[in-house]
């Protein structure tokens, strides 16, 4: 049996990714970056007028997210190396945060998903209210028709 070096490991292991298996790691990168959190966080910083954003001016700019969701997004974005924590010492502290080049390639996409919500918006509550319209009289027999969607999409 032949023997393989870690970077044969991790080579083959690249070929086999798929995200669809839950195990797989881009499967949790995946999770990761689509949270709206993640997605407007990496969109404000690729929209800020200077290089980076303060903490205070992400969390002024993220309307409802709470000091600690951000606080957690960010730590998770930093552990991740989409983006870099700058602390200079001054009072109080001043601590900024910048995409790096890997986040910078993410943040075009994150933000074509933002903009295309933002355009279709309208379109979205049409479908829905018909939808609802649709749905509404038979919400009785719901049971039935979901049970046989699903065994005919099995």
């Amino acid at each position: 049996m032949a023997t393989t070096t870690a970077a044969q490991r991790r080579a083959q292991a690249r070929i086999e990714y798929d995200a669809f298996i839950r195990s797989c790691p881009t499967n949790q990168l995946l999770d990761r970056i689509s949270d709206k959190w993640v997605s407007l966080v990496v969109s404000a910083l690729a929209q800020a007028d200077e290089a980076s954003m303060r903490y205070s001016d992400l969390g002024r700019k993220l309307a409802g997210i709470s000091p600690k969701m951000l606080t957690q997004t960010l730590r998770s974005l930093e552990r991740d190396g989409i983006l870099v924590r700058t602390v200079t010492p001054s009072v109080p502290v001043r601590v900024d945060y910048e995409l790096t080049p890997l986040g910078t390639s993410l943040a075009g996409l994150l933000s074509a998903v933002k903009d295309w919500a933002e355009l279709h918006i309208e379109e979205v509550n049409e479908a829905r209210e018909r939808y609802d319209d649709g749905h509404a009289s038979s919400a009785g027999s719901v049971g039935s028709a979901d049970s046989g969607r699903s065994s005919s999409a099995s």
